[in-house]
């Protein structure tokens, strides 16, 4: 009999003991995902700046930018578009040695330069943050895929520039395309002389650095046909707005402190069109949003 009780106490106890043992896995916590590390502003950026044929004499404007970002507290120097394979090569190098963002300017033959040069980086893995065009060449190439934000101010008619710079299939990148034929008082020798263009550099490039990454996925590729006497705002891409009960063309430009122009370009829309609730309108958008004093207005009279 005591054998029989022993066996039967030996038997039930794992029993007894194996529910206590599954609450206790049913029970634990599970450990939380770590937050991701916050954003640490980039250091600054490394700029380069390249005239076009004849510089010192036709791409001055190059000098007095490189002049305003140096005072802006950045590494801005100029170079003729003669040694651009060159300052190319020490670009890169450069970037291998102490990471920092690439920022290329350049006007006319320049402008091709800043392609040129992200071509060459391309090949080396080497990321080029922003490339601005000033009226290139016609024979500038295609923007690669290593460019995050590109810019082409340009006249389409120009003989000395004019090139039309598109960017190579797969670009995911942030791309935007400003033809300004139709302001007779640009030309290709007093286009990147422009104070107001100037001013708006420096300001994106001020801000490149504290830009946390953003997906480029939902980059809407911008290209207007600027009307005559209205100021260049630098947008670096668009993005889609859904369209709301109620919305209008002219109530979306104002909510997002655009003009209405460039709704209608970027949505191939007439300025007065009829929207539907659900459908989306593309939108221009600057790297953060802009000032509410966005110089949106046509020039003063006079203005050179």
């Amino acid at each position: 009999m005591l054998a029989a009780v022993a066996l039967l106490a030996l038997g039930t106890g794992p029993a007894v003991a194996s529910p206590a043992k599954s609450k206790a896995k049913a029970t634990a916590a599970v450990p939380a995902a770590p937050p991701p590390p916050p954003f640490e502003p980039l250091p600054p950026p490394k700029i380069y700046l390249f005239r076009g044929a004849m510089g010192p004499i036709f791409s001055t404007g190059m000098d007095r930018l490189s002049e305003k970002l140096t005072q802006a507290g950045f590494s801005a120097d100029v170079y003729e578009f003669t040694i651009c394979r060159l300052i190319g090569n020490r670009a890169i190098a450069s970037y291998k040695e102490s990471p920092a963002p690439i920022v290329l300017i350049g006007h006319s033959m320049g402008g091709l330069c800043s392609v040129v040069i992200s071509e060459m980086a391309a090949k080396e893995n080497v990321p080029i943050s922003l490339v601005i065009a000033i009226d290139p060449a016609h024979a500038t190439g295609d923007v690669p895929l290593n460019v995050e934000r590109f810019i082409n101010i340009f006249l389409s008619d120009s003989v000395l520039g004019g090139g039309d710079v598109v960017a190579v299939p797969g670009f995911r990148g942030h791309y935007a395309s400003y033809d300004l034929k139709e302001n007779a008082r640009v030309s290709h020798i007093n286009i990147e002389k422009s104070d107001d263009i100037h001013r708006q550099i420096v300001e994106m490039v001020t801000q490149l650095p504290r830009i946390p990454p953003q997906t480029q996925a939902d980059a809407v590729p911008l290209r207007y046909l600027v009307p005559g006497d209205t100021l260049v705002e630098l947008w670096d891409s668009g993005v889609r707005v859904p369209v709301r009960r109620g919305d209008t063309m002219e109530s979306i430009a104002a909510a997002n402190r655009v003009p209405l122009w460039t709704l209608a370009q970027s949505n191939s829309l007439a300025e007065n069109a009829q929207l539907t609730p659900g459908q989306t309108v593309i939108v221009p958008r600057h790297l953060t949003p802009p000032e509410p004093a966005a110089a949106m207005a046509a020039p003063p009279p006079g203005r050179k």
